[in-house]
């Protein structure tokens, strides 16, 4: 038996089986969806349990070997932690076919248990330590947690400095490091058995490390792009908040603009996709100095306010490329404020790409904060003739039910109050979204407008909400203040001249709706006018999806889903 317990390989194991369990949440984040983000703290209580189930029943066979087993589980982690992702990548899982293809389960339970093996030894030579050691398990256990707490932490600025498969590398380096440390502390590193198969194991991970690539899910809009001849990443940027892949298409020109207008007869200047996490696509667009190319900006339900007043000073949080940044230029808005959270992102505008984008951030009266939006808010006391929230956090409608449990705190009830707050008299809170079919995104919008109005103690909540939709996007504004009449009559010129739908105004009639972008029946003017009247509860209570405000409490703006829709939903899948 050691004379001393191995406290430090202890705390450095642990480190690195915690910051392992996190950047698979970052890694899978990126080859598939943000929700598998917590199917992994799951892997690991598999891991750490099947592995305390085993060592308590053969525990009087492991602990006399316990020297080996101890430096070769630690060494057994930092082997699987890279070759069990390795692995898993190669595995033909597609979440979005899970519903229609069976077999996408039996890929998945694979995928889980191959990601539980390097939990397993980890666990395992954690637990064998506590039992070895058990006059001294509480030290042993303080290691253990001092560890997890710098490894959590020590993954996130790891994030900052490389990207997710090369951090997987050092990680599997770190487990070699806390074998190596084993060896010593256990005074058994002068046996060649071990040096050669730390230095073994050393190789074997720099090899499947070094030749690591992230297979994304040919679902991603990235994967998709890939596939046009001519397109190339041209440039990555990494951090704990995504991955961002700049990409470039040589033959086939990138012409991207939500929702523009059939009757467009301009067309989008030259663009660079930027993509988070190889999806939700941004763009960079190539500089103009003629703000006339920019018309096509004016083509976009996100126009609409534009068109109702003059809108001298902006609120525009989520940046991104920088769209909305031109569409307000376009308009001549003269104080242009953008939040954006993704540092990386910002950096792309004024400092990368900026001889591209013509030094947009840089153009009199624009000013980039790096902040997340509601704390901006909170620390300021400007108010806004516009706050626009366009296609923030709005994933596509190809990825309709993926983000469910992907949290927003951007689109709650209190976040409502506090964009309202920041309005100047007669401004508007702008929200656009992708349009889905049976509505969903629009209507619980719309139902978490109405919310805030009536809670605020404002009675005439209907006199203060305009929606259009095109065929692609849906644009709804919140007034401080009641729609005029000249108001609404520029909003459906507006319409008219774009063959956009007016969804809900102040006195608008069954016949004015459902005029360009037909349906069978006008679903978003009759849900608008049963959530503005007296049948809001039985709609809520008999629609399809769940339309129910997100809060604070339950951020979950996404999460549409109801158990007694479920067998409707399956007969259809």
């Amino acid at each position: 038996m050691p004379q001393r317990p191995p406290y430090f390989s202890v705390m450095l194991l642990s480190a690195s089986a915690l910051a392992y369990e996190i950047l698979l949440m970052r890694l899978f984040s990126i080859i598939q969806w943000h929700h598998f983000a917590y199917l992994f703290i799951g892997l690991a209580l598999l891991g750490y349990g099947v592995s305390g189930a085993l060592v308590t029943i053969y525990q009087q066979r492991l602990l006399p070997h316990f020297t080996q087993l101890y430096v070769a589980c630690i060494t057994l982690f930092a082997l699987a932690a890279v070759i069990c992702f390795a692995l898993a990548q190669q595995i033909p899982f597609a979440a979005e076919a899970i519903l229609w293809n069976p077999q996408q389960l039996i890929y998945l339970a694979a995928i889980f248990l191959i990601l539980t093996i390097p939990f397993f030894f980890a666990a395992t030579a954690l637990c064998l330590t506590f039992m070895q050691f058990g006059s001294v398990v509480s030290r042993i256990y303080a290691m253990d947690l001092t560890g997890a707490g710098v490894g959590s932490l020590g993954v996130l600025l790891l994030l900052f400095w490389l990207f997710p498969q090369k951090a997987l590398t050092v990680l599997a380096m770190t487990g070699v490091a806390a074998a190596l440390l084993a060896a010593i502390e256990l005074q058994v590193i002068r046996r060649k058995r071990i040096v050669i198969s730390l230095l073994l194991a050393m190789a074997a991970v720099v090899v499947v490390g070094g030749s690591l690539k992230l297979q994304l899910s040919p679902y991603k809009g990235l994967a998709q792009l890939l596939q046009i001849e001519g397109t190339h990443v041209i440039a990555e940027r990494s951090s704990p908040l995504g991955l961002l892949s700049v990409v470039e298409s040589r033959k086939i020109p990138l012409r991207y603009a939500p929702g523009l207008s059939l009757n467009a007869s301009q067309e989008p200047l030259p663009q660079l996709g930027v993509f988070t996490d190889g999806d939700n696509m941004t763009v960079l667009t190539q500089q103009s100095t003629d703000l006339k190319q920019l018309a096509y900006l004016d083509q976009m339900t996100s126009a609409l306010p534009y068109h109702l007043q003059p809108v001298n000073k902006v609120l525009l949080i989520g940046v991104g490329g920088g769209a909305d940044i031109l569409q307000a230029r376009f308009h001549h808005s003269q104080r242009i404020d953008g939040v954006e959270l993704n540092a990386q992102m910002i950096r792309l505008l004024t400092e990368d790409f900026a001889s591209y984008t013509g030094n947009l951030a840089q153009q009199p009266g624009v000013h980039i904060y790096h902040a997340e939006a509601r704390d901006f808010l909170a620390r300021s006391q400007e108010r806004y003739q516009l706050i626009q929230l366009a296609l923030v956090d709005a994933f596509n409608a190809s990825a309709a039910g993926l983000y469910a449990l992907n949290e927003s705190y951007l689109y709650t009830l209190e976040a409502m109050q506090v964009y309202l707050r920041h309005l100047e008299p007669n401004g508007y809170l702008a929200l656009t979204r992708w349009i889905k079919l049976p509505p969903r995104d629009s209507l619980k919008l719309l139902a978490t407008a109405i919310t805030t109005l009536e809670q605020a103690g404002i009675k005439d909540a209907g006199q203060r909400l305009l929606m259009i939709r095109g065929w692609q996007t849906s644009t709804l504004l919140i007034k401080n203040g009641r729609f005029s009449a000249a108001e609404l009559a520029a909003a459906k010129v507006f319409c008219a001249q774009r063959s956009f739908d007016l969804t809900y105004a102040p006195g608008l009639q069954p016949e004015q709706t459902n005029r360009y972008n037909v349906l069978r029946q006008p679903v978003f003017f009759q849900a608008a006018t049963a959530l503005l009247g007296a049948g809001h509860d039985s709609f809520m209570r008999d629609y399809k999806f769940n339309l129910q405000p997100a809060s604070d409490d339950r951020p979950y703006f996404h999460q549409f889903f109801k158990w007694s829709s479920f067998g409707e939903l399956f007969r259809l899948r």
